[in-house]
């Protein structure tokens, strides 16, 4: 009845890979198609994650409690699992109203629970059960390989979509394939219990009680605790990613990647490649988590490429221990559920509990921190340990050291934000991370002098904001509300992105600044507005900001906000920004997502539409697909007019709207402002687009200079809800710093 492990051990690698293929190509899938009704605020993305890592979790608990069974009818209620689950397909969003009084960071999850939780939950549950039926045959050898191959399918499953799923097929497309590779994972999954079959049936419950004794309550604390800090690391760089760039699949992805590469590399067979990345990770934690307490600037690629190198190294540091404390293949589901549990645990202290507790991003330091006090500190410099070198004297020398790094920390801290002293930051940055490393020997100093990096870099500043209570944060995003006495000026930043300003000076406060000065596109249009459209306009705007635009209205005309942020109409309301009570104190405001609530609006009820909604400086892809163009059209009139705020640092959106006009049947101008007065204004662009060529055209000569110009850029095929990709828009060199 012996038989060769090697056929057998193929065909588990493939079903194990088949299955964390799918299961990881199915999470931006889904995120994907929740970006219309959900919007691309970053939480959603962390929202989406934390019910994958539930689901994982309920997986992996089903796995450890199925494997109590004799190993046939283990086999058969999965395979029966499988088949039942498969009902629920394809892949697709659930149509789940949301619910009146409950919280987004609830109904999110509940809605992406509900339209992928069947699927996922038992796929989930094929890569642990695999192992273990795998380790049933005492030829098979240690399963632990296996668990590398799951993270690599996971990994190859995550690339595959962004750069090959959504660019070249469209959501439809994208289920149907996912489906059709669910019925092989299926086939796979019944091979494998099928090369079982001739085992003796034992139950595991009894091979589990000839084994060692079960780990004790302190190596499981440290599972969860190792893995807990990658898990919401992974999600907190996801964050800072999303929120100055683009909600996308690409850029979601890649923090999950590198995470599950981490595990590649630390449950491998060969140790070399996991110890190398551990011994470096301490020093990328010095010199790049030194910045993890940045809030005031916006990264260039080098420094959002750092961030992720420092995820990889730590992570794969913790997930390296965690290897090295694993049990006997007797415990591997216990193991697997306590490891699934702490990556649940990290992922609601980010994405639940971070936002309701913290004003600003605080999980991301505090996670760095911990990842700091767990991962192994093996000192690069043995000094310590010398010979000639008494104890005490070492010690003695270590103060003197971290004495010293708190002496560098206050020197970079008085130089942060001052012009030209980017040199000197970076050299004090390295000293630093040359103090830090020489302490390694004893790990609360090095965690002190992590500690003083991070406040030089930009800590205090974000704490004295936090202190001075200028901050608040929601589900969408994270608000600064700061006063410049010497300008007289109020800004509003979301994220660290400006999205508005208001003059101190009261006979100024009406006055409309950064994107909305006086040559900017819709400030030329709206004026243009009582001429084209008439003494009794319509007007609508997506996005409220600090209610700039609200002074941009004439006697006669109606106005109506749609804002997504409950906090953000807060800032008008009470007083902190004043356009709005100033200028339209009829002005109606609608609360919810711009598409949802336009939808639901009677048609033609608009004469001109703004759309202005961004997350940080990421415009919600949703707001720009043909369908969104689609809902604009409806809820302008026949002669309407619509203007779209495309400024972004990142992304050249121009010829996508090109497109997308083109395809709707639009015309449209652009008009791109780069005002002189670079402290009370700021560059933009603008596109006016209307379908009736005469209100353009109005438009084009109500300046004698001409300031708008025919938008001639296309993409080759326009954005719908079904298929966008923006590879092609991206605007590299900004991302480079040059």
């Amino acid at each position: 009845m012996q038989r060769s492990a090697g056929p057998r051990r193929g065909l588990f690698v493939g079903t194990v890979l088949t299955g964390s293929f799918l299961l990881f190509l199915v999470q931006p899938m889904v995120a994907r198609m929740a970006l219309p009704r959900l919007g691309g605020a970053p939480n959603v993305w962390n929202s989406a994650m934390l019910v994958y890592q539930a689901l994982l979790l309920a997986g992996y608990a089903y796995a450890h409690l199925l494997g109590r069974l004799p190993l046939r009818r283990q086999a058969a209620v999965h395979l029966a699992l499988l088949l039942l689950a498969g009902l629920t397909l394809p892949v697709g969003l659930r149509a789940l109203p949301a619910a009146a009084g409950l919280a987004e960071a609830l109904w999110v999850p509940l809605l992406l629970g509900l339209s992928i939780g069947p699927v996922f939950f038992v796929v989930s549950a094929q890569a642990p059960l695999m192992q273990r039926w795998f380790a049933a045959d005492p030829d098979a050898g240690a399963p632990w390989a296996l668990y590398a191959a799951s993270n690599l399918g996971s990994f190859a499953g995550l690339l595959a979509y962004p750069l090959l799923a959504e660019p070249l097929l469209t959501l439809r497309a994208q289920s149907l394939a996912w489906s059709a590779g669910y019925g092989l994972l299926v086939v796979l999954v019944a091979a494998t219990a099928a090369s079982r079959r001739k085992l003796p049936v034992v139950p595991a419950v009894e091979a589990a009680a000839a084994a060692r004794a079960p780990a004790g309550w302190r190596t499981v604390t440290l599972w969860l605790l190792l893995s807990a800090v990658p898990s919401g690391l992974m999600l907190s760089t996801t964050t800072h990613l999303t929120t100055d760039i683009f909600a996308m699949p690409l850029l979601w992805v890649i923090p999950l990647g590198l995470y599950l590469l981490s595990f590649v590399v630390a449950f491998a067979d060969r140790r070399v490649p996991a110890r190398a990345v551990s011994l470096v990770a301490p020093v990328l934690v010095l010199f790049t988590g030194s910045q993890a307490m940045l809030s005031n600037a916006s990264g260039t690629v080098w420094q959002v490429g750092g961030t992720c190198l420092l995820l990889f190294a730590t992570a794969t540091a913790l997930h390296g221990r965690l290897y090295d404390l694993r049990p006997g293949p007797a415990q591997l589901t216990r193991f697997y559920l306590a490891m699934s549990a702490g990556g649940a645990l990290g992922g609601m202290f980010t994405a639940l509990l971070a936002p309701l507790v913290f004003d600003w991003t605080w999980e991301h330091p505090l996670l760095v921190l911990a990842a700091a006090a767990l991962m192994p500190l093996e000192p690069l410099l043995r000094w310590r340990s010398r010979g000639d070198l008494d104890p005490g004297m070492a010690r003695i020398a270590m103060l003197v050291l971290v004495g010293f790094a708190l002496f560098l920390a206050w020197l970079l801290a008085a130089d942060y934000g001052e012009p030209g002293s980017e040199l000197a930051m970076v050299l004090l940055t390295v000293f630093l991370s040359g103090i830090g490393i020489l302490v390694m020997a004893w790990r609360g100093a090095f965690l002190a002098v992590l500690v003083f990096a991070m406040l030089g870099q930009g800590g205090i500043w974000t704490i004295r904001t936090s202190l001075e209570g200028l901050r608040t944060r929601s589900y969408f995003g994270i608000y600064t509300v700061r006063d410049d006495a010497d300008e007289k000026l109020r800004t509003l930043a979301h994220g660290t992105t400006l999205h508005g300003m208001q003059s101190l000076d009261r006979g100024h406060a009406s006055d409309a600044l950064t994107y909305y000065g006086p040559g900017s596109g819709v400030a030329l249009a709206l004026r243009a507005t009582p001429a084209i459209e008439g003494p009794r306009a319509r007007v609508g705007v997506v996005g409220l900001g600090t209610g700039s635009l609200a002074c941009q209205a004439r006697p006669g005309e109606s106005w109506t906000f749609f804002e997504i942020d409950p906090v953000v109409l807060r800032f008008s309301t009470q007083g902190r920004f004043t356009f709005l009570r100033d200028c339209t104190p009829a002005a109606r405001v609608v609360i919810g997502d711009a598409r949802v609530e336009l939808a639901k609006q009677p048609a033609a009820g608009f004469d001109v539409l703004v759309i202005d909604a961004f997350s940080s400086d990421a415009i919600p892809m949703h707001l720009l697909t043909r369908e969104a163009m689609a809902v604009y059209g409806r809820a302008l009139g026949p002669r309407g007019l619509l203007l779209l705020h495309i400024s972004n640092r990142y992304i050249d959106l121009a010829p996508v709207v090109g497109a997308n006009a083109r395809a709707g049947g639009w015309g449209a101008l652009s008009r791109l402002d780069v005002p002189e007065d670079t402290a009370r204004y700021t560059p933009s662009r603008w596109i006016a687009l209307s379908r009736d060529a005469g209100v353009l055209d109005r438009l084009a000569h109500a300046r004698p200079d001409g300031p708008w110009k025919r938008l001639e850029d296309r993409a080759a095929e326009p954005w719908t809800d079904d298929h966008a990709s923006i590879l092609s828009h991206v605007r590299w060199s900004r991302l480079t710093g040059n």
